[in-house]
């Protein structure tokens, strides 16, 4: 069977998708701020919006001083497609086709839309009182506009009264997030952002952690504002997190994939994430799906665990002859290899 049934992709439309990894749907507009639209100014902001985007799409700084990059460094315009002004902003939507194209053969590595969505715990110390920063409020605006600046799915807690007397700095700043992770859950997102920021003699400190599974990563960052803040601690989680998920050129190769547990909304979801590695639908065995990718297998890997798959380990086959043994030698027992995962015949399994 090659194809899914139309019903079934009827169905789809209806079906609601798991509240994990997001697609960053304006991955290629960006805003800078502008002085004025004369068009030095207007330039100059192009340039500007130009290494924004680089650097979302490598998470590498050195990407900007890449050799190949210069012609379109210096004249951006070969790959927008639009652009105007949003009150003392310029908003550039670049051409995604091209961007890629003229990256790619630059030799860089890009990281796709499909990004872990982001649970941001803000602890503010300021002179005029302690807070935590909630969704709705006044004061989240500045983290929205630095997520969709450095191409990063944020979503920011409720702050009710529970979660303010659990996000209090000591459990931000902790190596083991315990009772963050639990107030966590609802919210369904891949990672949890932690920072605690104050405000001291008219400037901006704070120490962030991110942890993303098992993995911890922090640091410190500081800022005129909390928008510049928020905009500094943004980047280096994209800088951290890009790594475990670009592709250098020519790194894919074609790999099957196979994927069990899958009903409607999990389809839905596979049809998402496998998008950006050409997926071609093999085969439908019951629950189980078979795709043709091209892909990196790493990069696979960590894909598919945003959404919560795991690797099935491979069989350890018996082996067909038994060793010889020495009876002048007392018995012991063999151990036993362990089953771990691996691409067999460019083949990956994965269950839910």
């Amino acid at each position: 069977m090659r194809l899914i049934p139309r019903v079934l992709l009827a169905c789809l439309s209806c079906v609601a998708l798991p509240a994990f990894a997001a697609p960053v749907s304006d991955l290629y507009q960006v805003r800078e701020a502008v002085a004025g639209q004369q068009p030095e100014e207007r330039a100059a902001a192009l340039s500007r919006a130009l290494d924004t985007l680089v650097l979302r799409l490598t998470g590498s700084a050195e990407a900007l001083q890449n050799p190949a990059l210069a012609a379109l460094r210096k004249d951006p315009q070969q790959i927008v497609s639009q652009f105007g002004y949003e009150g003392d902003r310029l908003l550039v939507d670049f051409d995604p086709l091209s961007t890629e194209r003229s990256l790619r053969q630059a030799g860089l590595a890009l990281w796709g839309a499909n990004r872990p969505s982001i649970l941001l715990w803000w602890f503010s110390d300021a002179s005029d009182g302690t807070r935590l920063i909630g969704d709705g409020q006044d004061a989240a605006a500045p983290f929205t506009q630095a997520a969709q600046h450095r191409g990063l799915p944020l979503r920011l807690p409720l702050a009710d009264l529970p979660e303010q007397l659990v996000a209090v700095p000591e459990n931000l700043i902790a190596d083991e997030p315990g009772a963050l992770r639990e107030a966590s859950e609802r919210y369904a997102a891949d990672a949890l952002l932690a920072v605690v920021a104050r405000e001291s003699n008219g400037q901006w400190q704070a120490q962030w952690r991110l942890w993303l599974g098992d993995t911890l990563e922090q640091g410190s960052a500081q800022g005129a504002d909390q928008t510049a803040l928020a905009d500094a601690i943004l980047l280096a989680v994209n800088q951290r997190l890009a790594p475990r998920f670009v592709v250098a050129p020519g790194a894919a190769s074609g790999l099957t994939v196979q994927v069990q547990g899958v009903d409607l909304p999990r389809y839905a979801e596979l049809q998402r994430i496998l998008e950006p590695f050409a997926a071609q639908l093999l085969k439908v065995e019951g629950d189980t799906l078979t795709f043709n990718v091209t892909a990196n297998a790493e990069q696979l890997r960590a894909q598919l665990g945003l959404a919560r798959l795991q690797e099935v380990p491979a069989e350890v086959a018996a082996p067909t002859d038994a060793p010889a043994v020495d009876v002048n030698q007392p018995v012991t027992q063999p151990p036993v290899p362990a089953a771990v995962p691996a691409t067999v015949n460019n083949i990956l399994k994965f269950r839910w």
